[in-house]
């Protein structure tokens, strides 16, 4: 009788260790949904890239004020470079450079997109075109793309083709090479339970092969728009033209032509801005994304 008693009391006891286990377990599989507060996203995201430029403006000013590089002609001061940025927005010029620039970019980019991505799968997949063509790819990202620009100009003229095929020869590799690294890493299983219910072709490559290899065709997505946006610089910078406008690798040419050290600054802070502000704004919300969603990084 008393066994029974102690078995009885014992079984709702093991039932919530159980239940609180299981509730333990769905909390970790959950989500995070709670947003961080504002101090801490200030303090962790907002606050140490304002410091560091900071420091660099103070380190550059420090430089003029104690005489270090007394010649504005090779370090302009900083409000030498600030009233560059204020005479090119009052006059209406600065989105103007900006724009040209990056219009050419992501229309590049996305053209390289929609050739990279179906090459990668293709050199992925089959073994005559693996070893025919990813040795090409590979030497591809290894040669500058500015290699590009003098036969561009030969073969298409200074026109917007020319960019856009410099554009192309630059990112295309990285695009489809990172595709085939992030297939290569997929394991073996997904691919044959993906068979075994049927997601075989184009079917499989779709629900199971892409999704799988994202985190490697993102870093190949990143690494192309890198070398598209170098590319399509130092298109601008050896070809100009009044045809084609003028870009931000053009402003740059323009400054060593006129011997402006603030104009050359002006053109390689809004290149670095760009830059920047393409990877805060596009690529690392995606790639937050794609590792939260395998469970590598968690939110908040």
């Amino acid at each position: 009788m008393a066994d029974t008693d102690t078995t009885t009391a014992t079984r709702p006891t093991q039932g919530a260790a159980q239940g609180s286990v299981e509730a333990g377990l769905d909390a970790l599989e959950a989500p995070a949904t709670n947003r961080p507060p504002l101090r801490q996203t200030v303090v962790h995201k907002i606050l140490p890239p304002l410091i560091a430029v900071a420091l660099v403006l103070v380190v550059w000013q420090a430089l003029i004020s104690l005489k270090i590089v007394d010649d504005p002609a090779k370090l302009p001061s900083p409000a030498d470079v600030g009233r560059e940025f204020e005479n090119a927005w009052l006059e209406g010029r600065l989105l103007g450079y900006i724009w040209t620039s990056v219009s050419r970019g992501l229309l590049g980019f996305l053209l390289a997109l929609a050739i990279g991505t179906p090459l990668g799968l293709l050199v992925a997949r089959v073994k005559f075109v693996r070893a025919a063509v990813k040795p090409v790819l590979s030497g591809l990202q290894s040669l500058p793309s500015v290699a590009w620009v003098p036969p561009a100009v030969i073969w298409l003229g200074l026109d917007n083709s020319m960019m856009y095929a410099v554009i192309l020869l630059g990112a295309v590799p990285s695009i489809a090479g990172g595709l085939v690294s992030g297939i290569d890493q997929v394991p073996p299983l997904f691919l044959r339970a993906g068979r075994t219910m049927g997601a075989t072709g184009l079917r499989g490559a779709w629900h199971i092969v892409l999704p799988a290899a994202l985190p490697g065709y993102l870093a190949g997505l990143k690494q192309g728009w890198a070398f598209s946006w170098r590319s399509l610089m130092a298109a601008e910078i050896i070809a100009s033209s009044p045809d084609l406008g003028i870009g931000l690798g053009a402003l740059l040419e323009n400054g060593r032509n006129a011997s402006s050290m603030a104009m050359v600054f002006e053109a390689i802070l809004l290149i670095l801005f760009v830059g920047v502000a393409v990877d805060l704004l596009v690529f690392s919300p995606l790639e937050r994304r794609v590792l939260r969603s395998r469970g590598l990084l968690v939110k908040g």
